[in-house]
């Protein structure tokens, strides 16, 4: 003999209830608990939060609370902002271009529509970067348990004043130049000396005297008057850049790969 507790009983009734009236034991949909948000109140949610990207969580929750007149809290937004197939990303940093650049930017780029591959190789690219110098570049992120907040391990060591080097470096697609950290002020007299003592002989190095095309940004110390005469005493042919559009030049990556291994 099987003897039955009070719940069991009601779960066996249950069942049986189900199956009489649907033929099956498996729960109906819909069974559960319903969502405050249904499909419609989700496309309307989407198209707040790509009309107003920045926008944070709390204001997003704030203006939904108002238009749906509802009571939603921080965390029933954050999951409908998923379901959305939204997810909040840190921005990336871009320069800002008035009509006027991007203009000229869009003119460049229609002049060097037709350069074949073989045209890009004769491009020797330079730039200069800043690297600082951190106790331990570690991700804004770490993985731990709520015990371990205070372990040593899981801090992101920060300073108030992180030491820096500037740096110059050229590249191109027969291989890495030279490389030259700088020390104190840039100005174009520092910068021809730069370009005599390491971008010469990177070029004769990497090109054995092929002809090639210089590239350097718009910089005061890349357009100084001094600076150009001398490159055009010494003969060498610079690609014209657009203003504010460092992110257009290969040796920008290199940079960062350098940095992500720092």
């Amino acid at each position: 003999m099987i003897l039955c507790t009070v719940d069991d009983a009601s779960t066996v009734h249950n069942i049986i209830q189900r199956f009489r009236e649907s033929g099956t034991i498996s729960v109906r949909k819909g069974q559960g608990r319903k969502t405050l948000l249904d499909a419609r109140d989700l496309r309307a949610l989407r198209r707040h939060c790509i009309t107003y990207r920045n926008a944070t969580l709390m204001e997003v929750t704030t203006w939904a609370q108002e238009y749906f007149q509802k009571t939603l809290s921080v965390n029933t937004i954050h999951r409908a902002i998923r379901h959305c197939r939204l997810k909040l990303y840190r921005s990336k940093k871009k320069p800002y271009l008035n009509m006027i650049q991007k203009h000229r930017r869009f003119l460049w780029a229609k002049a060097h529509l037709k350069w074949t591959v073989a045209k890009w190789k004769t491009v020797l690219w330079s730039d200069e970067s800043k690297f600082k110098v951190l106790f331990g570049k570690l991700g804004r992120h770490v993985k731990r348990t709520r015990e371990d907040k205070d372990n040593p391990s899981c801090y992101q060591r920060s300073v108030q004043k992180p030491a820096s080097l500037m740096v110059w470096g050229c590249m191109s697609v027969c291989g890495m130049g030279s490389l030259h950290i700088w020390k104190g002020t840039i100005n174009a007299e520092r910068y021809i000396q730069v370009l005599e003592q390491h971008m010469i002989p990177s070029r004769r190095r990497l090109f054995q005297g092929r002809p090639c095309i210089f590239q350097h940004y718009n910089a005061r110390p890349h357009t100084a008057s001094i600076t150009t005469s001398w490159l055009h005493r010494r003969r060498i042919r610079v690609l014209k850049w657009p203003a504010c559009s460092p992110g257009l030049s290969p040796i920008k990556n290199i940079w960062c790969i350098i940095k992500r291994k720092m």
